[in-house]
């Protein structure tokens, strides 16, 4: 780093984030919730194949977790800006616990594959409405804790905290999926909802003024009441956040990039095929490959802690994606167990670079008072990219067969990084110094 980035940006502890109280509990809460999810993701994935034996079954499972959660992104944005975004965020991981529980209920009760496979994927259509509003408030709530100067170092904890549950979800969940069966994994997953509740419970975050929503605590709560119950008000709310969003090249490009190239370059719907038909193993190895890609991007964000990226943040953007393209493209060619775990690794590596520069990125040029909105489109795009991606991965395979349908995600995970890098200038040539400068008060 030069002299002038030096002095631009003091130097910030690694630890400095996680020293405040509120912001412990958010991640605790959001290690609870996500591996549970994970453990529910992969579950009911090898519960599916093992009830079907269908590719597009599994690809649907992403479909059906995707519409949902999609359908009540934009409102949800709009309830995170003018609701208490901690209660919010607690509602939603309360329905998220009822939805897997009643998966587990149903799973050990049920032994009727015509009737449970489609239960199923109504309780995981169920699970995706919870999750629609539990992304936008938790964006919001961490600039409510966490000092503007210190984002880019939350980015970095939020990422470990993440990426950290995603390699204990799926190892858990194969564990327990091969030890104890489906039933009681979900169990287990929905005792972990109950723990987060109670951490989302006891967070006591401070509100960041709102403009245009309240102008003090007293006036809150009558606010936000007329703001829910008014349509009109609603809508030009969401429509304030997505003109935005589409008005800012930088996060558009960013969001743009997630998208197209994990919903091409994933391969994840297709892992318990690979596991079974490529690598002749079980449930267990199926929770290995899972967590392989978590477990390189918790790696690549606990370097991030103690060295951030300022210089040239765009570009290492570009060059990342493009490097996860190419990983898809070797695992999909690969028939080694083993190198196709490394090459999982590699890619998670290389996602939790563009996650820790994308987090920063939204976080500093979203004003508080839209960062719910804008987390609602931003979750379309991940939930698009991701949850739908499955469902292309499955369609992909039935046209196109296993191993072509990876190798083609991968190439077109290619052709976006190049196009990408043409169309959005300023995401290519972004420095994150830059974004700290633009945003100093």
């Amino acid at each position: 780093m030069s002299e002038d980035n030096k002095s631009d940006q003091p130097s910030i502890s690694p630890y400095a984030a996680i020293k405040i109280g509120g912001f412990r509990l958010l991640l605790l809460g959001r290690l609870f919730v996500t591996i549970s999810v994970q453990i529910q993701a992969i579950t009911v994935g090898w519960q599916i194949y093992e009830l079907t034996k269908s590719a597009l079954a599994l690809g649907m499972i992403g479909l059906s977790v995707a519409i949902p959660a999609i359908a009540v992104s934009l409102y949800a944005g709009h309830v995170a800006d003018v609701a208490n975004r901690r209660l919010v965020a607690l509602c939603s991981v309360i329905s998220l616990l009822v939805a897997i529980g009643s998966l587990a209920g149903c799973t050990l009760a049920i032994h009727d594959a015509s009737i449970l496979v489609p239960l199923i994927f109504v309780l995981i259509g169920l699970s995706g409405l919870a999750r629609g509003f539990y992304g936008p408030p938790i964006f919001g709530m961490i600039s409510e804790i966490v000092p503007r100067d210190l984002y880019a170092n939350a980015a970095a904890w939020n990422s470990i905290t993440w990426q950290g549950s995603a390699v204990a979800g799926p190892m858990l969940g194969g564990f327990l999926y091969l030890y104890y069966g489906a039933g009681y994994t979900y169990v287990f997953a929905t005792a972990l909802l109950a723990m987060a509740s109670v951490c989302f419970f006891l967070i006591k975050s401070t509100p960041a003024p709102r403009s245009g929503l309240s102008s003090s605590i007293g006036e809150s709560d009558e606010r936000t009441a007329a703001l829910l119950k008014e349509p009109a008000g609603a809508i030009a709310n969401i429509k304030e956040g997505l003109a935005f969003v589409f008005s800012n090249q930088i996060i558009l490009g960013a969001m743009a990039m997630d998208l197209f190239a994990v919903l091409f370059g994933g391969a994840v719907a297709l892992l318990p095929i690979f596991t079974s038909e490529i690598f002749h193993l079980g449930p267990e190895q199926l929770g290995m490959l899972r967590a392989a890609p978590s477990l390189g991007a918790f790696l690549i964000a606990m370097l991030l802690t103690h060295h951030p990226i300022t210089n040239n943040a765009g570009r290492i953007f570009l060059a990342v994606v493009a490097g996860f393209g190419l990983c898809m493209i070797a695992f999909g060619l690969s028939t080694n167990f083993y190198l196709s775990l490394a090459l999982l690794t590699l890619s998670g590596i290389l996602d939790g670079v563009s996650v820790y520069l994308r987090s920063t990125i939204y976080q500093l040029l979203t004003p508080d008072d839209m960062k719910g909105r804008v987390a609602a489109v931003n979750n379309i795009f991940i939930g698009s990219s991701n949850e739908i991606g499955e469902f292309e991965s499955g369609v992909a395979c039935k046209l196109l067969g296993l191993v072509p349908s990876v190798v083609f995600g991968g190439c077109m995970t290619l052709l976006v990084v190049l196009v990408a890098s043409f169309k959005a200038p300023k995401l290519r040539k972004l420095n994150m110094q830059d974004l700290y400068q633009h945003t100093q008060v």
